[in-house]
């Protein structure tokens, strides 16, 4: 693995490029001041969600999470940051390049380690390269910065993961490989409560969700929200016994520490949304969930009993509840999953730039892109096409709705 020390600091003619190998080395709202300068509040891009991942241990060199945090500077004015992690494995990155590795390796070369700007363990989408002002110079020497980072370290690859379509198009233009996949997101048509937007579903999805919901607490099963100064140890406590055992089968091991609880719990409870599932005066299963500017963020769901339709109502109708009652714009619940179309979550496109240093590889890779490329635009058009909403539903006018204050 390339030395750390070995950038801290490093020339880009009238710009500087700084390496932090811890993001407490930068003041919070230094960070801050690019992470959320503009757009919705994201809280996975703030300096607590970041550091919280570190100091818990959860992200480390350990891990195979190195810190690498990139800082671009013109003199002494700040052009922006990047959250950049020295990768030494491909898990809990949610956009798949592990044939990619193979391949190279195969050949003689060495794909770790491999440079990775995204948020650790969490695939939804924001901008990536944090500047200060929205402006499409300053995000292009971000890129360039990151380029001449790898370079220098004589990585194989840097990989830019979930990110905002306007910089994923910018990325393109300085060599960058374009990837797209899909994930399911809910949009709020400005509705008042859950029956309303029941009512702009097709009459056989609608009965269906009724009866999934009706089902899925029959068995005396009681639901919380549980945020804020609400949240409790006690609370983690049973939603890491949760998360560990759903982490266990499908990881072999869970990405989180206990103490990473703890510290977002400290810092930023006000973000935090944990809703709960309690039978005979135990909780008995839960999902994680963020709350952002205008999104609601699904992150983790667990369980210690199996009741049929359970993580429907807790995944997914209850954020759609969340949503409505707290004036949200959308539900984004996660990675993959077809099966949450029928619930009413739409097809959305998401975006991953890749820069690869090996010639060979490279010219593979962005074949096999192109061809992946058409299959998931034609793929989400087919879903749209099929979508659980009645034929009286603008699906495009429902993803651009204004919510009412």
């Amino acid at each position: 693995m390339p030395e750390a020390h070995s950038l801290r600091r490093t020339s880009l003619s009238q710009n500087t490029a700084k390496i932090l190998h811890n993001i407490a080395e930068i003041d919070t709202n230094t960070w801050d001041s690019c992470a959320n300068a503009y757009g919705a509040y994201n809280p996975f891009l703030s300096h607590t969600f970041l550091q919280a991942l570190e100091t818990s241990e959860s992200v480390c060199a350990q891990t195979g999470w190195q810190p690498f945090h990139l800082v671009v500077e013109n003199d002494d004015d700040l052009v922006g940051v990047v959250p950049m992690y020295l990768k030494s494995h491909s898990q809990g990155e949610y956009v798949f390049d592990y044939g990619w590795a193979d391949a190279l390796q195969q050949a003689g070369g060495k794909y770790y380690p491999k440079l990775q700007i995204s948020v650790p363990f969490t695939p939804a989408s924001g901008r990536r390269l944090l500047t200060r002002t929205d402006d499409p110079q300053s995000t292009d020497l971000l890129l360039g910065a990151c380029i001449q980072v790898a370079q220098q370290l004589d990585v194989s690859s840097v990989h830019i993961t979930f990110m905002q379509e306007t910089q994923w198009q910018q990325a393109a233009d300085l060599g960058f490989l374009k990837r797209m996949d899909q994930q399911f997101h809910w949009h709020n048509g400005n509705y008042q409560n859950f029956d309303q937007f029941l009512a702009d579903l097709a009459s056989k999805k609608r009965k269906n969700l009724k009866r999934e919901r009706r089902e899925a607490c029959a068995n005396d099963i009681e639901i919380e929200w549980v945020t804020g100064s609400d949240l409790t140890e006690a609370h983690w406590d049973a939603f890491y016994r949760f998360y560990t055992d759903t982490g266990q089968r499908k990881w072999g091991t869970a990405y989180l520490t206990r103490r990473f609880f703890s510290e977002i719990n400290d810092a930023m409870a006000q973000d935090v949304l944990l809703i709960m599932a309690k039978r005979n005066g135990q909780y008995i299963a839960g999902a994680l969930n963020f709350i952002g500017g205008d999104t609601l963020f699904g992150r983790n769901w667990g369980c210690i009993e199996d009741h049929r339709f359970l993580h429907f109502e807790v995944c997914y109708y209850q954020a759609i509840e969340f949503a409505i009652a707290h004036g949200l714009k959308n539900v984004e619940a996660g990675a993959q999953g077809s099966h949450k179309v029928a619930r009413g979550y739409l097809p959305e496109a998401t975006y991953s730039a890749h820069w690869i240093a090996a010639e060979n590889l490279r010219d593979a890779v962005s074949r096999y892109l192109d061809e992946e490329r058409q299959y998931v635009e034609e793929d989400i058009a087919h879903i749209e096409q099929n979508s659980p909403f009645n034929i009286n539903t603008n699906l495009s006018k429902l993803r651009k709705i204004e919510l009412s204050s």
